[in-house]
């Protein structure tokens, strides 16, 4: 089935992979990637980035989306799950503390996308507007949509 809504064209995490992203060869980006799991989390913590994965398994719309995010990055009380309380969520990380930069990545990115591509088109927005506002700071943020 074809979708109604023009999904972004997000690039693969390219040569250098995790490794690259860590020491800054790597620019910060929204990257698609084949997973995630345990060792991105041990080697962004080795790196001093702080790393959050938010578990997608079975998301089918924006609402659990939104309860997946709040519980994956330990979102304040004050997120109100919606997009808007999200982007603000992802431009102060000030509750993750001090940190070298910022790796946000999800396992099960695809299932979701084919669920609800047009939440999926507005989450990857968001992500890339967050990316931006954290490239001109001395904490870069990433997303692995794995």
């Amino acid at each position: 089935m074809t979708s109604p809504v023009e999904l972004p064209e997000l690039p693969e995490l390219p040569d250098g992979g995790l490794p690259g992203l860590f020491d800054g060869t790597v620019p910060p980006g929204v990257y698609r990637c084949d997973s995630v799991g345990p060792h991105v989390l041990m080697q962004a913590d080795a790196s001093n980035w702080t790393g959050a994965v938010i578990d997608l398994s079975d998301v089918t719309d924006k609402a659990e989306f939104m309860n997946r995010c709040a519980t994956g990055l330990e979102l304040p009380g004050w997120f109100g799950h919606n997009w808007d309380a999200l982007a603000d969520s992802l431009t102060d990380l000030s509750w993750w503390g001090e940190t070298e930069g910022y790796v946000l990545m999800t396992a099960g990115w695809p299932g979701f996308e084919q669920a609800d591509p047009k939440a999926a088109a507005t989450a990857v927005n968001v992500f890339t507007a967050a990316v931006g506002y954290w490239s001109v700071r001395d904490a870069p943020l990433s997303v692995l949509l794995g």
